[in-house]
């Protein structure tokens, strides 16, 4: 019986060695600041605020691509939109969106690396002389460009089409909005 709790003891501790002894990296961060511009080409809110800018802060962990291999990046994006009034009657409309990106490049090693993303945001809808603000879930597609810099900075443009839902009380149907940006920025 000694024997069998030993030979068990040592099998635990040899395993765990091995467990133990894998190579671990430290994920790479990237940090990304763009600026852009918003059409909202369909809506069904009242208020007519269908363009405006935005700017968006972006902090990112390399998942994947350490071996001369394409990247993936998971990042946590914390944006501002300023949608104008379209007339005397509209009112400014601001948008507070935080949420998930997930982004793929797919190429390695170009002067050009194409990519396409993928974002969960939440977002907080206000409007210009309302009180309170209203919740909503957006999803974003996105496809761009990185450019290859001697820098530490690199720039990237990018189009991203979306899908914005905002609920309304005592209504079955909620408030919907698809949009289109277009986008510029640097990562570093």
């Amino acid at each position: 019986m000694k024997i069998l709790k030993a030979v068990i003891v040592l099998t635990f501790i040899t395993l765990s060695m091995q467990l133990f002894a894998q190579d671990f990296e430290k994920s790479p961060k990237q940090y990304s600041l763009e600026l852009g511009y918003r059409y909202n080409f369909s809506s069904n809110f009242v208020n007519n605020a269908s363009s405006g800018y935005g700017m968006l802060f972006d902090y990112a962990w390399q998942l994947s691509g350490f071996k001369n291999k394409k990247a993936a990046y998971i990042s946590v994006p914390l944006g501002y939109t300023s949608l104008m009034p379209n007339s005397a009657t509209d009112k400014r409309a601001s948008i507070l969106s935080y949420g998930w990106t997930v982004r793929h490049e797919l190429a390695k090693g170009k002067s050009t690396i194409p990519y396409i993303g993928y974002c969960l945001l939440l977002n907080q809808y206000r409007e210009s002389g309302t009180d309170g603000s209203i919740f909503g879930h957006q999803t974003k597609f996105d496809f761009g460009f990185n450019f290859k810099a001697q820098s530490k900075f690199k720039p990237y443009a990018k189009l991203e089409y979306s899908y914005t839902r905002y609920p309304r009380f005592g209504n079955k149907e909620s408030y919907k909005v698809h949009a289109a940006e277009v986008k510029l920025g640097i990562r570093y």
